[in-house]
């Protein structure tokens, strides 16, 4: 009451785990968004994907740890023949 419910007490205690921040949304000003080609969600999302795999490092693995998870794939998938993979 009498005041902006971002200053509030209450607010400012549960702002941080009340809400879910999309990390996908665009929260620009519109003038941004709009001046940038109005990107809809599907090209942000695609945006970031590209970022994401132009980025990736894959994790360092024991060459025998590789290998032998590789056999155990091939013969998962050799065992059910009825799959689609």
């Amino acid at each position: 009451p009498r005041g902006h419910y971002l200053g509030a007490a209450h607010t400012q205690r549960h702002m941080k785990t009340a809400f879910y921040d999309s990390k996908l949304l665009d929260y620009r000003p519109f003038e941004t968004w709009k001046e940038d080609g109005e990107p809809d969600t599907i090209a942000l999302a695609n945006k970031k994907m590209r970022k994401m795999l132009a980025e990736y490092e894959a994790p360092v693995m024991d060459p025998a740890i590789d290998e032998a998870l590789k056999e155990f794939v091939a013969k998962r998938k050799a065992s059910m023949p009825d799959q689609s993979f």
